[in-house]
């Protein structure tokens, strides 16, 4: 029994050829759906004719193409379903992707404020040691004008004294001998005297002295102290950046 629709005599199968037609004015006759509804319209059609009435055979044809026009509709729409899942799936990586960068994004935004902010307070903090230095040394300067002059004053009073006492030994020559006795002890009480003033002065630049150098001693130390604190600090927000900007 040959399949052809061609060699087909009936009155209504000009239906079938305007079906076949439209399959091959769309272009579907290759799909593989469309494929299989042709060749089971024809199977269906030579069955129908040979077992069945007419009447029957044209409705049960007309039933068969609408059952295989629904099963492709189906699968299309299936397919359809399909690529829009496919779609929706790939929007959402899309957005996800753009909201991991823009958080990426913000992060690093926002640490690099907080390592400026710090960098800012770590400058500030080095410009006010800067000038603590800087006060200090101008202290320094006006210490040791200041004591410039009270060592000048003290060698002024100092020759004074000395004038004084040779004064006094000129008067005590010239003098009675009471009055040299008493010039002589004047002399040697003022010589006393001059040499524990000398004794009070050298102990108190010592002490000047040593209160600078102590005072100094802890300057340089608090200086250590605050580098050491700092450079440790400005490292652990530094390490915590980084391993935040390279996780």
């Amino acid at each position: 029994m040959s399949k052809n629709p061609t060699i087909i005599e009936h009155d209504n199968h000009e239906y079938i050829f305007e079906g076949f037609s439209l399959l091959s004015h769309y272009q579907l006759e290759n799909v593989p759906v469309c494929k299989v509804i042709r060749f089971n319209i024809e199977y269906t059609i030579h069955f129908f004719e040979e077992k069945m009435p007419e009447n029957f055979t044209l409705y049960n044809l007309y039933l068969s193409i609408y059952l295989y026009l629904s099963i492709y509709l189906s699968i299309y729409l299936s397919i359809s379903v399909y690529i829009y899942i496919y779609l929706s799936i790939y929007l959402y990586l899309r957005l996800f992707i753009y909201i991991y960068i823009y958080l990426r994004l913000f992060i690093y935004i926002y640490l690099s404020q907080s390592v400026y902010i710090y960098i800012s307070i770590y400058l500030s903090l080095f410009i006010y040691i800067y000038l603590s230095q800087s006060v200090y040394i101008y202290l320094s300067i006006y210490l040791s004008i200041y004591l410039s002059i009270y060592l000048s004053l003290f060698i002024y009073i100092y020759l004074s004294l000395s004038v004084y006492i040779y004064l006094s030994i000129y008067l005590s020559i010239y003098l009675s001998l009471s009055s040299l006795f008493i010039s002589i002890y004047l002399s040697i009480y003022l010589s006393i005297y001059l040499s524990l003033f000398i004794y009070i002065y050298l102990s108190q630049s010592v002490y000047i002295y040593l209160s600078l150098s102590v005072c100094l001693y802890i300057s340089i130390s608090l200086r250590l102290f605050i580098y050491i604190y700092l450079s440790q600090t400005v490292y652990i927000y530094l390490s915590i950046y980084l391993s935040i900007y390279l996780s």
